[in-house]
């Protein structure tokens, strides 16, 4: 599904955007970053999704762009709410139903390649000012993502229901939320944009129980919610900030505008 995700998605996007190879070395070595992070991610995630319920994956995943929110922060409210996110995964880890090793350790690397896609997407969404960039990353993703899914599927990658079904998947998972959050990345920091992720968890905690009738234990649905509330009060945070710091900008243009 890796495979047939991103291939589906690369053909679209480059006949969208017509990329070409040609171009400086460091746009180009910012992409294959991008498309190696993007390959390892959804072939961690999808690991861990085999392994866990969906709602405990995704929280776990999200744990990488909640680390890029709070990086470099030394602001005591931005302490607290990544002891809050801390104490969600734990109660997620340790509580109720058992979760297997390895979908938590995929789970924990898919988030470690999300939050490192955030950093180089940014850097790629700067250089590149239109899908280009995009298409050339994910083109990379899937030739990386190959040969593990002709190993694993083989001829059935060819079958014509299973080519329907990922071409759904690729076209909403792949091409139309990553041109979206390329277009955010233009437009908001790292920081900002992991922050704004934060209900990820929650959504697919939900998705699992409705659609694929996995449930958590009470403990553990405390945890995603600690999660989601540790991020939704990060968000408030960045906010406040935001908002004193704008004041202050006020005051001191104000000050600057009387003493001349």
């Amino acid at each position: 599904m890796v495979t047939l995700r991103l291939a589906i998605a690369a053909l679209v996007l480059t006949a969208l955007w017509r990329p070409r190879l040609r171009g400086d070395r460091a746009t180009l070595g910012i992409a294959a970053a991008a498309g190696t992070l993007l390959a390892v991610h959804h072939l961690a995630y999808y690991e861990a999704v085999a392994r866990l319920p969906l709602g405990a994956a995704t929280t776990l995943e999200f744990l990488g762009p909640f680390a890029i929110a709070l990086c470099g922060s030394r602001r005591a409210p931005d302490l607290l709410w990544a002891a809050l996110a801390a104490t969600g995964v734990l109660l997620l880890s340790h509580s109720g139903t058992a979760l297997d090793a390895t979908g938590i350790a995929c789970a924990a690397l898919a988030g470690c390649c999300w939050g490192g896609y955030i950093l180089v997407g940014k850097r790629l969404a700067e250089r590149v000012p239109d899908g280009r960039g995009l298409a050339l990353a994910v083109t990379w993703g899937a030739l990386l993502s190959l040969p593990y899914g002709v190993t694993q599927a083989g001829a059935r990658l060819l079958d014509p229901d299973t080519l329907a079904v990922a071409g759904a998947v690729a076209v909403l998972s792949s091409v139309l939320p990553y041109t979206f959050q390329l277009e955010a990345l233009r437009r908001l920091t790292p920081r900002v944009f992991g922050i704004l992720t934060s209900l990820e968890p929650a959504i697919g905690a939900l998705i699992g129980l409705l659609l694929l009738g996995q449930h958590l234990a009470a403990p553990q649905w405390a945890g995603v919610a600690a999660v989601a509330l540790a991020s939704v009060g990060a968000t408030r945070t960045e906010e406040a900030e935001e908002r004193a710091g704008k004041a202050r900008a006020a005051d001191d243009r104000a000050e600057a505008a009387r003493d001349g």
